[in-house]
């Protein structure tokens, strides 16, 4: 009992391991995260060197193909054509890296924005209080009162159907529900003994804000940020699905799955299968990882 820690009532406490330690290890048992993350693993790897796996590119038509699509056209080793081609003779592997590339950046980077831009805004709110506050809060809720889906269509119809606007339609709107969320954390946060000393010493609060309120918000920041790709993918989808989104050449996972279904009737099934298997498989992962996330950082788990 030499080595073991004494706590103040006498009694042996064994050494003490931290938050991001219990989470670290209750993670890893949760199987079905782990398995969600090397499928994503997996994805990633997929869409960053899947384009050297086979000797066509996203837009070469293969000309021998056109006119017996239905016959030919399907996944084959022999040809290249390892899930087949498009209606126009496009292999569909590659447009499918490419569509898997782009779809990803729209989830990742719209949850980035949003990540960034809600809890800079949340906390803020949340530690200043008072009228600020209220005034903050009114302008979130207004914004939230308007449909997303129309502004998004709004804006790809006025100006361009671009992936750049359709980063930019998805980042005006997507931060608003983390600001709520930051908002409410920081409110349980700002009274906390260590954030009342540091501003017992003269800390001013933009300090006080980055250096102790948005470190402890990480928890609420990476399960939300995990739960919110998958949000944007839906979004750009279906966006690209009703042809607003992602403009030819370029493709997502959405164009895909539109061009798979428009040609079903032409007995071209693998167009819409690879495309839909990708991004289902894919959203599964993420919400799986999300919920591991969640499971391992919630304090009361402890």
């Amino acid at each position: 009992m030499a080595d073991a820690t004494i706590d103040t009532a006498g009694l042996p406490q064994g050494k003490a391991r931290s938050l991001w330690a219990d989470a670290r290890r209750r993670f890893l048992r949760n199987r079905a995260a782990m398995a969600s993350a090397v499928v994503l693993v997996l994805v990633l790897l997929f869409a960053a060197f899947g384009q050297y796996l086979n000797q066509w590119s996203n837009e070469e038509i293969d000309w021998e193909m056109l006119g017996m699509i239905p016959e030919i056209g399907g996944p084959s080793l022999s040809n290249g054509h390892y899930f087949g081609v498009d209606e126009t003779g496009r292999d569909l592997f590659q447009r499918t890296v490419q569509g898997t590339r782009i779809s990803l950046a729209v989830g990742i980077v719209g949850a980035l924005i949003a990540v960034l831009v809600g809890t800079a805004y949340g906390a803020v709110a949340g530690y200043v209080g008072g009228r600020t506050d209220n005034v903050m809060m009114r302008f979130v809720d207004l914004m939230m009162s308007i449909p997303y889906m129309f502004v998004l269509i709004l804006l790809l119809v006025i100006f361009s159907r671009s992936i750049v606007m359709l980063f930019v339609g998805i980042g005006l709107i997507s931060w608003l529900d983390m600001a709520r969320i930051a908002r409410g954390q920081t409110l349980s946060i700002k009274n906390a003994d260590y954030v009342e000393a540091a501003r017992a010493i003269g800390v001013s609060g933009g300090t006080i804000i980055r250096r102790h309120i948005v470190p402890n918000l990480l928890g609420v920041i990476i399960v939300y940020a995990t739960l919110l790709v998958p949000q944007m993918i839906i979004f750009e989808s279906f966006i690209s699905f009703l042809g607003l989104g992602v403009q030819e050449p370029s493709t997502s996972w959405g164009a895909l799955i539109n061009q798979g279904a428009a040609n079903m009737r032409n007995g071209t099934p693998w167009m819409l299968g690879f495309p839909l298997f990708f991004f289902v498989v894919t959203l599964f992962a993420l919400f799986f990882l999300g919920d591991g996330l969640r499971d391992a950082l919630d304090p009361k788990d402890r």
